[in-house]
């Protein structure tokens, strides 16, 4: 590992392999890195819709519908939306329609919905620190751009009070008002693929949400039945 890391001597594919590996990079960097040691790419990569990907978009198509009446979204390294179920209409019926002109970014679809959330700080401090974590790993020019979209608002709408903090490690229920009155209240379920065979596969998120209250919940399946009588 010294003459490695001196210049001495030129890690093999299988070194780079292992050090990838142990460092936890991600599957696009470590090609990159293969590659600009003269090695060929170890993981493949395809576009979502392309044949080769059909059984993971039917696993996340059936988990998406089994999700409803609640809200759940995929998205991908940059936060792009790549599907959605039917609940998550309600939450972006005031939207902009131009931020839902594709490609649909989920943070900045987000943005947009802050003044409807009543916890707002405690939410942009959360995806900051996610933001933050993120972009750490992967060094990303669109993930920094992000992360700067996050500091620009937090900064701008609560001038003066320290954005530096842990506050992420206490993120309770998300509170978002409801149309009419009252409020909606999720907490959600972030995940990944546990055993990632290519690249694309490896940079899909799903995030599900879940209603924090009985409320909240009977407004979802009142919605819902409304959207299967229509």
């Amino acid at each position: 590992m010294s003459f490695v890391e001196t210049g001495r001597s030129k890690p093999g594919r299988e070194m780079l392999l292992r050090l990838g590996d142990r460092l936890q990079i991600p599957f696009r960097d470590r090609n990159r890195i293969l590659l600009a040691a003269g090695y060929a790419p170890a993981f493949p990569e395809h576009p979502f819709g392309g044949p080769e990907l059909a059984p993971v978009r039917d696993a996340l198509d059936r988990i998406l519908k089994s999700h409803e009446p609640y809200p759940a979204v995929v998205f991908d390294r940059h936060w792009n939306l790549v599907a959605a179920n039917a609940a998550i209409q309600p939450l972006i019926a005031t939207i902009d329609p131009a931020l839902l002109t594709p490609p649909v970014n989920v943070l900045r679809v987000g943005l947009a919905l802050m003044p409807q959330i009543v916890n707002v700080y405690e939410v942009m401090k959360y995806f900051r620190d996610r933001l933050q974590r993120q972009l750490t790993a992967t060094a990303d020019v669109q993930l920094a751009q992000l992360l700067a979209e996050f500091e620009n608002y937090l900064a701008r709408e609560n001038p003066g009070e320290e954005t530096e903090s842990d506050f992420a490690q206490n993120l309770g229920p998300v509170r978002v008002r409801a149309p009419g009155g009252g409020e909606w209240s999720f907490f959600g379920m972030f995940g990944t693929f546990d055993m990632p065979f290519e690249v694309t596969v490896s940079e899909l998120a799903i995030e599900l949400l879940f209603p924090a209250d009985a409320t909240t919940a009977a407004a979802f399946e009142s919605l819902a039945r409304l959207r299967e009588e229509n």
